[in-house]
Parts: C-alpha cells; sequence; structure tokens
C-alpha cells in the first residue's frame, strides 16, 4: 500500500499500487527482473520518505517540482526568511567558536596524527556544540536548520573539519534518526548524551560492495532472545571510531533496519575498526567497521511504521546536503581571504598581481560563487524548518556547493598561486583532497543530478505516461505507432488527459509577481523563471522521444537536469542577494546569474561581462567585500 499524510498528518491510503513508476517502466523496458526489482525497491523507499510529509510539503508540491509543472510559479516558496535565534542558542554558539579559535591559536586543535583531540570534541559538548539540533528537552538548544547552517558556515572558516563533524554529528549521524523515528523511551535514553558530546554519533550505511546500489546491503542482524546478532562489514564511515554511537544499517529478515548502536570503547573479536589510508577526511576519522556475531540490543532497533531502514538513510541526507554546501559556502571565504594579500604582494613586471585582469577576474568569480551558496544553504534550510521533504531543493544545494569549491580550489585559487601552492603547510597544498572530496560525499554529484530529473518526471509518467503504457501492454502492443489507427483505439481513453494537458502548454506563461529587486536581479529572475516554465515541454519531449528506455539515457537526462539545475540556482540567488542590503553582494550575484544565463544560452561572455567582472574584482581587493571580514588569512610561505 501507498501511505500518504494528510496536512494534519493523519495517515491516508490511496489505492494500492503493484509496482512503481521505475518497476513498472523497467519491466515493460525488457530490463532483467533484478534490476527491475532492485529499483522498485528504492523507488519504494522514496515514497516511503515521502509518506512521513503532509501532501502540501511532499516533492510534488515542492518548490522546484511547482517551478517546472506550475503555472505561474509560486515565487513565495523562492524568498526565505532570516532564522530566529534564542539568546542562550547564539551563546552556545559562540562559545563553540571561541573553543576553536582559542586551540588553534594554541596549536592544540589537533593530535601529533592530524586528528582532533577528544580535549576539543570536549569542550565543544561543554560549550554546546553538539546538541545545537537537538529538543532542549533532552539537554540541547533546538535550533533552527537555518541557524544552524549559517553557523557552519561560520565555523568553516575558522576550521573545516569541525563544521563537518557538526553535519556528521547531527545531520546524517544518530541525532536526526532518533529525532524522526526514536520512540521517546530511545530518545530519553540516547539524546541526552549526544547533546553533551559524550556519545559523538555516526550513520553506518556504506558497504564494500553497496554504495550508491543501497539495495546491495549485507550485514545483517539476527534475532536471538532480547538482542540481535550483528555481523558484517561498513565502509567509510565518518567518525567511526570506539566509544561512538552510529545508527548501524543492516538486514533483518531480509529487510533493511537501522539499530541505534553504542560502539564499545574497545576493540574485540566481535567489533573491530578497519583502517586504510584516506586522503581525505584527514582531520578526521574515517574508517571501516567490522562486526562478528556482534550484539545490539532489540530495543535499540529504530521502528518506522511506514518504511525500513532505507527510509531513515534518505531522510538525514537532505540536511547533510545543505550543510556541505554551507561549509562549502565558509571554506570559499578562506581562499578569497587568501587570494587578496597573495594578491598584493606578488608583483610581475613591476605591478602586484591584483591589478591584473585575470586575478581580478577570479576574484569576482569567486565572490559570485560564495553568494549563491550562501544564497542556496540559507533557502533549503528554510524550506527544512518549514516542514517541506527538499529532496530537489537539497540535491541542487549538495551539487552546486561542492562543484564550486572544486573550481575555486583549481581554476581560482591554485592557480591564482601558482607554484607555491604545492608548498607543505600552503592551504591547497594540504587540503586539496578536502576541497575535492565533496563532489562524492551526500551522492556523487551526476548520479544526484539524474535523481532530481526522476523525481521531476515521477509525477508526470505516473499520470500520463504510465497509463498509456498500461493500455498498449494489455492490447499486446509493444512498439506503438500514432498513425496506425488501432494503436490509437488502444490508448484512446489513456491518452485524452494528455492531449488536455498537451493543449495548455500552448497557453501564454503566467509570470508571477516578483518581490522588489534591483532591476538587473529582476531581469535574472523572470530569465530563471521562464527557462523553468519551457523546460516542462523539454522534459515531456525527451519522455516521448526515449518512452520505455528514458532511464537507460543518462547523458540526456543529466544535461536537462543540470539545466534545471541552473534555472534554480539563478532565481534563488537573485532573490536572496536582491533582498539584502549589500551592492557588493548584489553585484556578486549578478555575476553568477550572467554566468549561469551564457551557459543556457550558449551565449559567449562579452567585454560588457568581463568589465563588471573585473570591476567587482577590483572593488573586492579594496575591502568592499563584507563575508570575508574577520576570516584570517594564513601567512604567505617562501616571501622573497
Amino acid at each position: 500500500m501507498r501511505n500518504q499524510m494528510s496536512d494534519t498528518g493523519t495517515p491516508t491510503v490511496t489505492e494500492p499500487i503493484a509496482d512503481t513508476f521505475a518497476e513498472t517502466a523497467l519491466k515493460l523496458g525488457g530490463k532483467s527482473e533484478e534490476e527491475a526489482s532492485k529499483t522498485g525497491a528504492i523507488d519504494r523507499a522514496d515514497d516511503q520518505v515521502e509518506a512521513l510529509f503532509a501532501p502540501r510539503y511532499q516533492t510534488s508540491n515542492s518548490p522546484v517540482h511547482r517551478a517546472v509543472w506550475d503555472d505561474p510559479l509560486p515565487i513565495s516558496l523562492f524568498t526565505p526568511t532570516e532564522p530566529e535565534v534564542t539568546a542562550a542558542a547564539r551563546e552556545a554558539m559562540n562559545l563553540s567558536l571561541n573553543v576553536i579559535r582559542r586551540h588553534k591559536a594554541a596549536g592544540t586543535v589537533r593530535t601529533e596524527q592530524g586528528k582532533i583531540t577528544e580535549q576539543v570534541i570536549s569542550e565543544l559538548g561543554q560549550a554546546g556544540y553538539w546538541g545545537l539540533l537537538i529538543d532542549r528537552h533532552y539537554g540541547g538548544h533546538g535550533v533552527s536548520f537555518g541557524a544552524f547552517s549559517r553557523l557552519v558556515t561560520e565555523m568553516a572558516t575558522v576550521d573545516p573539519t569541525v563544521a563537518g563533524l557538526a553535519s556528521v554529528h547531527g545531520c546524517i549521524g544518530a541525532v536526526d534518526p532518533l529525532l524522526a523515528f526514536g520512540s521517546e523511551q530511545q530518545k530519553q535514553r540516547f539524546l541526552p548524551k549526544l547533546a553533551s558530546g559524550e556519545r559523538v554519533s555516526a550513520f553506518a550505511l556504506t558497504e564494500p560492495g553497496a554504495g550508491s546500489d543501497l539495495t546491495a546491503l549485507r550485514t545483517t542482524a539476527l534475532a536471538n532472545g532480547d538482542s540481535y546478532i550483528v555481523n558484517g562489514e561498513k565502509l567509510f564511515i565518518t567518525n567511526a571510531v570506539p566509544g561512538r554511537t552510529i545508527g548501524l544499517v543492516c538486514l533483518i529478515e531480509n529487510k533493511p533496519a537501522v539499530l541505534l548502536t553504542d560502539l564499545p570503547d574497545k576493540e574485540s573479536e566481535e567489533f573491530q575498526t578497519v583502517r586504510y589510508g584516506l586522503y581525505a577526511l584527514k582531520h578526521a576519522f574515517n574508517n571501516g567497521l567490522r562486526f562478528h556475531n556482534f550484539k545490539v540490543p532489540k530495543e535499540n532497533l529504530l521502528e518506522v511504521p511506514r518504511g525500513d531502514g532505507l527510509t531513515v538513510a534518505y531522510h538525514g541526507l537532505n540536511r547533510g546536503r545543505v550543510a556541505l554546501c554551507a561549509n562549502a559556502a565558509g571554506n570559499m571565504r578562506v581562499m578569497l581571504a587568501n587570494i587578496l594579500p597573495w594578491a598584493r604582494y606578488r608583483k610581475t613586471y613591476g605591478g602586484a598581481i591584483e591589478t591584473r585582469e585575470l586575478v581580478q577576474y577570479r576574484i569576482g568569480r569567486l565572490s559570485g560563487l560564495i553568494v549563491a551558496s550562501d544564497a542556496l544553504s540559507d533557502w533549503c534550510a528554510w524550506l527544512l524548518d518549514q516542514g517541506y521533504r527538499g529532496e530537489m531543493e537539497c540535491i541542487i544545494a549538495k551539487i552546486f556547493g561542492s562543484e564550486a569549491q572544486k573550481e575555486a580550489a583549481i581554476e581560482l585559487f591554485m592557480k591564482t598561486h601558482g607554484g607555491r601552492a604545492f608548498l607543505h603547510g600552503h592551504l591547497f597544498g594540504d587540503n586539496v583532497h578536502e576541497f575535492l572530496a565533496p563532489c562524492i560525499y551526500e551522492g556523487e554529484g551526476e548520479m544526484l543530478g539524474l535523481a532530481l530529473f526522476k523525481s521531476l518526471v515521477k509525477m508526470h509518467g505516473r499520470t500520463f505516461f504510465e497509463p498509456i503504457g498500461k493500455a498498449l501492454a494489455k492490447a499486446g502492443i509493444r512498439r506503438p505507432n500514432p498513425a496506425n489507427p488501432l494503436h490509437l483505439w488502444a490508448m484512446r481513453k489513456a491518452l485524452l488527459p494528455y492531449a488536455n494537458w498537451k493543449l495548455q502548454q500552448c497557453l501564454p506563461i503566467k509570470q508571477p509577481a516578483l518581490p522588489q529587486l534591483p532591476p538587473v536581479l529582476a531581469k535574472h529572475a523572470r530569465f530563471a523563471i521562464k527557462a523553468l516554465s519551457r523546460s516542462r515541454g523539454e522534459i515531456d519531449t525527451l519522455m516521448n522521444k526515449h518512452q520505455l528506455h528514458l532511464p537507460d539515457r543518462q547523458c540526456v537526462m543529466a544535461a536537462q537536469s543540470k539545466r534545471i539545475q541552473n534555472a534554480v540556482v539563478m532565481l534563488v540567488t537573485a532573490i536572496w542577494a536582491g533582498n539584502r542590503d549589500d551592492s557588493v553582494v548584489q553585484e556578486a550575484a549578478n555575476i553568477i546569474c550572467l554566468d549561469l544565463r551564457h551557459q543556457l544560452t550558449g551565449h559567449r561572455n562579452d567585454s560588457v561581462y568581463y568589465r563588471e567582472v573585473t570591476q567587482l574584482g577590483h572593488r573586492i581587493t579594496e575591502g568592499g567585500f563584507k563575508a570575508i571580514a574577520g576570516v584570517d588569512a594564513e601567512q604567505i610561505l617562501m616571501p622573497y
């Protein structure tokens, strides 16, 4: 049965659906039973997550889905409000930042092996850092996700690893699963220790043979009296060390489940960490976990009435994706803060490189990437606080933030610093893997782009294409020919609603009323709205052209998904920056919107564009970008 929630949160039941849309399409398309079954399992897990949300907050009513399929676009859903923060929560945030600043100044943030020290973990707990997202009833501060996201950005300018651990602990670790699915008894037992930092958490999902394909899980938990006996191995688990608490994804009676698991303080025959060399995450512990007849109490099982362990996994990932974008915004601030003194110091042919047009372009471009990442982080966090699932929106933030950070590191930061970027002790040389790895974290970018496309076509496919496909299958027609009257007759009932929809697309696009924006940003917003409205026809054309083979056309889907992502980033950035009383922020937003617009239209950058971006870069070299105020720059290496 496919469950939904009413607007008041009351479960309702719709008609049973034998197969998911993806499963039906794969079967009709001649795929193997195994591929259809596995894809269907993922699709059902997605439906189960949807059922956790009231209909108005589900994907079909989300901002991106409505921006593509609705007319007019709901502009209010692209206009976030400022997050509220209590005085106590703000104090906890400031204390946490001060803990890291103090230890950084003393050189005591990390051990001799380069890992965050237990002393820092403990002091952050005393400051309230680990309990920010936990309700006050359980010893936390219960801050909004919008406030948390902004702190992640601020903390990343001081220490990005500590900022990332807040996301691991609060978003994809044990905290979010407990808050969303835990019983009151489980919350009372686990959350106070997670809030104080006595038990910092992680989420153990990935396995040696189960990455993007989560149906390949092999870790099992067999019932034995009052316990489950766990056997299996996990891989690439951040924060996975003895003494931590994890959400352990395993198979119970061949069904994915999550066990809240306190890892022992010491390794044993039943529990071991698996160490390996990993270039990224070098300042955090990232290990494999091996379980052999390891006991976990049955009372630690998270009960998911309308789902299973994959439902739990999918739920927390969206928050982790927003935090990743927020972390990237902090990292890029540090890059920009380190470009400026170097550009003033480094001279070529008698002049500082800060006066060179190419360097000014890089500075202007980097400011645009920062502003767009800020806008996406604020927007997505606000949507999550409003109650939206935010699947597509958080995917867009994750992809943009990680790709922006990659570009900033390689194309803008490294190239400006030249050979010094590869010196030991240089911000780039010491952290290049940290800057690149987020392209993989919380789902590889292009794979997530395909998931975004799938979410966009699901409702359209179920409403119009699936009935047509079933009518053809019932008539025994595998290769429909619209010119064949018999084929048209077989499709007649199913085809009528689709024909009505097609006729509606001939009507002019309705432009929503925009908030008050500077003219140039209003122009970008209107362009993005038109691009999103046109994309519904582009998607429909792809579905008609490729029909049941569309799941195999990954490159085509990825390209269309990227166009939609670019339009969403344009719209969100233009509105967000337009509501800021900061001309540099607005100029930076204009630059990133121009770049995205040119990608969508194929228009080449012209002299007007280059003049605008270099003028912005020059203004930032003179101290005009408040977003990096207070961000410390590293010492210039090997001065001469």
